[in-house]
């Protein structure tokens, strides 16, 4: 019985804990096993926390064994990306230089994901100091592998929490999004990702020291969770939504909205932009649309979202602008190539250079949210690819500009809704060639209650896709 534990989903797994079925015990160590048989080939979990998560089990036995109630994800292991910090282990970045960087305590998601039964049994890969590029390869622990071709890249900067929930190694995966790093490998590894409003969940993106970043990476950042199905998806939604004193931004928005009245509108953007759009995945959009409409949804044709363009173009300079006087000390960080996806961007969008530019810069970014809130009113969801390509090669965005390009054209969606801070959900659609698709659906700010029904409603009629067992290496 312990072989399949693995495999059930987090909710089950959690239930079969409380219940007295199986013990969190077994459970964990169904995943260590899935694990050591896995991990090897596809490299997704980096450091591995094997005695601490058997602690943590034993623990949660003890406690159901004297009759205390148990938290909803008790028993659940859970990856965590190698940016979070979880108490007593190092926070590395992937960086060889911060390998010895133990965090002093557990990052807010973590504690809320902890407190609720759940059990980290081990940090997961990604891209070096998520700058090096969308594949998740760190100058630490190497490269990740997409466990359905190992010629295509799992995506990132979420990466090895995609491919450990994906292929079994741990039922929900803790990463953070902003601009497409959980939608993106989400996509490419066949599993679902909640990309929420800032603000939804508390979290602290400090990376040395008490001084917070600036005001890019304090709104664009958004701790969010992977999952195998969009129930296991609510349930760790329902856990982290939440305050925390240690997060000023957390807001107490109640995780559920009301009810709208009538048939929900969503907008169809298939093309954002124009730009085109790889037919696998304009298949993907229909399929989703088919089954929003069989749902009872009020499925609308879209020509584009508000100001893509200019959105894209905000976004790159406001980034930059704050990334650009830390660049000298952070390349050295970055190994060899690291710093040639950053460089790139810094090339074909320079920093502003002074004050009255950065306002101007602070006010396009108002004015643009401004223009998707009218929107979304029109159209509650919106309805659009995470990525307008199948999986492409590893590192295809750091080898040369027009590699860089065709990436950051491909997930303007995901880096337009993380400007305008909105919520997304990712969820599978089917098998195209053997390669996971899927799409993204996008909802008015702290509704992510909507954006999960919706996609509950994909998955009910286009069905899960993971786990799966990793492809030989050809």
């Amino acid at each position: 019985m312990r072989d399949a534990l693995w495999r059930r989903p987090a909710t089950a797994q959690a239930a079969a804990v409380r219940s007295g079925e199986v013990s969190a015990v077994d459970l964990v160590e169904s995943h260590l096993e899935r694990i050591a048989a896995v991990n090897p080939q596809v490299n997704a979990v980096t450091q591995l926390l094997a005695d601490r998560a058997r602690e943590s089990a034993e623990r949660t036995d003890r406690r159901r064994a004297a009759g205390q109630a148990l938290g909803p994800l008790a028993g659940v292991p859970f990856t965590v990306k190698e940016s979070t910090p979880i108490e007593g282990v190092p926070t590395t970045f992937g960086v060889p230089r911060f390998r010895d960087l133990v965090a002093p305590a557990d990052a807010p998601p973590v504690a809320r994901l902890r407190a609720a039964g759940a059990v980290p049994i081990g940090h997961s890969n990604m891209p070096t100091l998520i700058l090096a590029g969308m594949h998740t390869r760190s100058e630490l622990f190497g490269d990740t592998l997409n466990p359905w071709d190992h010629e295509r890249t799992p995506g990132g900067t979420s990466g090895g929490d995609a491919v450990a929930v994906a292929t079994g190694m741990a039922a929900i995966g803790l990463g953070n999004d902003s601009g497409g790093s959980i939608r993106v490998p989400a996509q490419f590894c066949g599993v679902a990702g909640l990309k929420p409003t800032p603000g939804r969940f508390p979290a602290d993106h400090r990376v040395l020291g008490p001084d917070d970043p600036g005001p890019a990476s304090q709104t664009l950042v958004t701790d969010g969770p992977l999952a195998r199905s969009v129930a296991d998806l609510r349930l760790a939604y329902e856990v982290l939504a939440a305050t925390d004193p240690r997060d000023p931004r957390a807001v107490p928005v109640p995780a559920y909205g009301a009810p709208l009245p009538g048939a929900v509108k969503v907008a169809v953007v298939a093309d954002p932009g124009g730009r085109g759009v790889h037919p696998a995945v304009a298949a993907a959009l229909q399929r989703a649309a088919d089954a929003l409409r069989d749902a009872g949804y009020n499925v609308c044709d879209v020509a584009d979202v508000p100001r893509l363009d200019e959105t894209l173009e905000a976004y790159d300079r406001i980034t930059v602008t704050e990334f650009a006087p830390n660049w000298p000390v952070v390349r050295t960080l970055l190994g060899d190539g690291g710093h040639r996806y950053i460089e790139m961007a810094m090339e074909r969008t320079p920093p502003a250079t002074n004050a009255d530019e950065v306002m101007r810069l602070m006010g396009t970014w108002m004015n643009i949210r401004r223009s998707w809130a009218e929107f979304l009113d029109t159209y509650p969801l919106v309805l659009g690819p995470s990525f307008t390509e199948p999986p492409v090669e590893p590192g295809l965005e750091s080898r040369d500009r027009a590699g860089r390009d065709r990436v950051a054209s491909a997930m303007r969606l995901c880096t337009a809704t993380s400007f305008v801070g909105v919520p997304a959900v990712a969820v599978p659609t089917g098998l195209t060639d053997g390669l996971p698709c899927g799409v993204q659906i996008i909802g008015r700010p702290f509704r992510e209650d909507l954006c999960l029904d919706a996609a509950q409603a994909v998955e009910d009629r286009l069905g899960v896709l993971t786990p799966v067992d990793p492809r030989p290496v050809r």
